[in-house]
Order: structure tokens, then C-alpha cells, then sequence
């Protein structure tokens, strides 16, 4: 058993410390540490460390193999990216307050994707769609350790995917300014430069993100096994679920709880640490 240590705040010390507790042997990288170990450790315990320390502590399927990886399929908000943007267009309408409220609701699952999302869209109708650019140019950002996550995947011949509950109108401007080979979202509807509150065609949710990820695995002739999938809401969970190793990235307390592995201190580079990349 393996066990994935990385953060800001780890150091040798503390390395060291975590492999005495588990009769293990430190092997110590730049940006992360293994600590190789043949004790059984119960989720109880794991967990008791984890409680201990403020860096990551993971530990990777042994059935997940990191170097025949071949695809990350990765949600958009508040994952790649560090807001949800369809609470932040809806600033610019003045009901950020009660989109942001359907849109937490989904993603703890108390309410099904495809209802909140045509809610929250209906809560826009007659907005200019110029807010959508103000919104990408003015306060989307990469999450911290995005684009060192994508360069490595990349030297290393992972392909990624952005697929998103969100909108076309972000996933293909990022697909373009990070060289992503794959995108998939809603499209929201508009009429004479305003929005319509609709979203056209099939609604991108829980069920549309894991089938996507089986079908670029037949057009990449890859198994499920060689995919990561990472979200951070309950409309990644069946993505994830379909995955060979399942990321929850600062993730609801649900997600993290049925993910394989979860990044709280680090950023996006914390990919790497899991996959060995160094």
C-alpha cells in the first residue's frame, strides 16, 4: 500500500512522522512524498491521519495503474476554474443570490441537476449576452497549479477533457487558451443578444458526463480504467464513478466521501503527486 503525501505545508519532518506511523519507507520527491507501507490500514485509521495534518494524504487504488493513464476528463467550475459562472453572470442581472443558492443545493445533491440548472437559467432571460464576456474577461481564473497540471498531462501523453454542467460559451474559450483536446456543455439560448433563460437541446448533467467519458474511451480505444475523472459536485459522481481513478478537488463533504481521492491543500498539481508524475 502507497500512500500519496503533498501539500505546502508538508515537510521531511512531517514525511517521516507519517511513515513511523504506518511502519513504512519515505520516498521523497520535489513536489510530493510515498510512503510505501505492507500494514493494513483501516478507514478509521487513515482517516485519524488525515485529520492529522494539513497536506494531502492519499492513497491510489493499487489496481489504478498511473502509467497507462491515457485521459482526465475534468469538470469546469469551481474544478478547473475558481468561480461557477453561472452565479456570476447572474450578478449582472441582480439574482446572484438566488441562483447561488439553487446552484449549492445541486451540488451537495438535494436537488437533480437538469431541474436546478433550467431554474437557474430561467432566473437570466432578457440578459445581454455581453455579460458572458465580462464574466470570462473580468473574473474567470485558472484554479491555482491548472496550467503545470495541463502541461505535464500533456509531456506525458494524457489527453484532457473539460466537460462541464456549465456553458459552451467558457468550455470552447478554454479549450482554445489551454490546448484541451476535448469540451463538452449546455448551450444557452439567445435571441437578439439577450438570453432567452432556456438551454438548448439535451441538458449536460450527472448521466451526460459519465457517458461522455465512456465514448472517448471507445473513440480513444482506452479502458475506463485508464481515465481519471475530477469534479467537485454531485453532478461528477457517476463521471467518477466510471473512472479508473476518481479525484474530489476541494469537493462537497458527498463527493469527497465516494471519491478515491481528494485534494483539500493543494492545488490542480496535486494531479501529478497522484499520478507520480515528476
Amino acid at each position: 500500500m502507497n500512500l500519496t503525501l503533498q501539500g505546502q505545508q508538508l515537510n521531511d519532518k512531517q514525511s517521516n512522522e507519517v511513515a513511523e506511523k504506518v511502519d513504512g519507507t519515505l520516498e521523497s520527491n520535489e513536489y510530493f512524498s510515498i510512503v510505501h507501507t505492507l500494514q493494513e490500514i483501516t478507514n478509521e485509521q487513515f482517516q485519524a491521519l488525515r485529520d492529522s495534518y494539513l497536506f494531502d494524504i492519499n492513497i491510489v487504488p493499487q489496481a489504478f495503474n498511473n502509467k497507462a493513464a491515457k485521459l482526465l476528463v475534468t469538470d469546469m467550475d469551481s474544478t478547473l476554474i475558481n468561480i461557477e459562472c453561472v452565479d456570476e453572470i447572474a450578478d449582472f442581472i441582480n439574482v446572484k443570490p438566488q441562483v447561488a443558492e439553487i446552484t449549492e443545493a445541486a451540488m451537495r445533491g438535494e436537488i437533480d441537476f437538469e431541474t436546478s440548472l433550467r431554474k437557474r437559467v430561467s432566473l437570466l432571460k432578457g440578459l445581454e449576452i455581453s455579460a458572458l464576456e465580462k464574466v470570462y474577461q473580468q473574473r474567470l481564473q485558472l484554479n491555482p497549479g491548472a496550467n503545470i497540471m495541463l502541461r505535464k498531462l500533456k509531456e506525458n501523453g494524457i489527453k484532457t477533457a473539460l466537460v462541464s454542467g456549465g456553458f459552451t460559451f467558457f468550455t470552447e474559450r478554454l479549450k482554445q487558451r489551454l490546448g484541451l483536446d476535448f469540451t463538452m456543455a449546455n448551450v444557452l439560448g439567445e435571441y437578439n443578444g439577450r438570453l432567452t433563460g432556456e438551454v438548448e437541446g439535451e441538458i449536460c448533467g450527472a448521466q451526460a458526463k459519465a457517458d461522455f467519458l465512456l465514448v472517448k474511451c471507445e473513440e480513444l480505444s482506452i479502458a475506463p480504467s485508464q481515465v481519471i475523472a475530477m469534479g467537485d459536485g454531485a453532478n461528477d459522481l457517476l463521471m467518477m464513478k466510471a473512472a479508473g481513478l476518481s479525484i474530489a478537488y476541494h469537493a462537497k463533504p458527498k463527493v469527497q466521501n465516494e471519491a478515491m481521492a481528494s485534494l483539500n491543500y493543494c492545488g490542480l498539481e496535486g494531479v501529478l503527486g497522484l499520478l507520480q508524475l515528476r
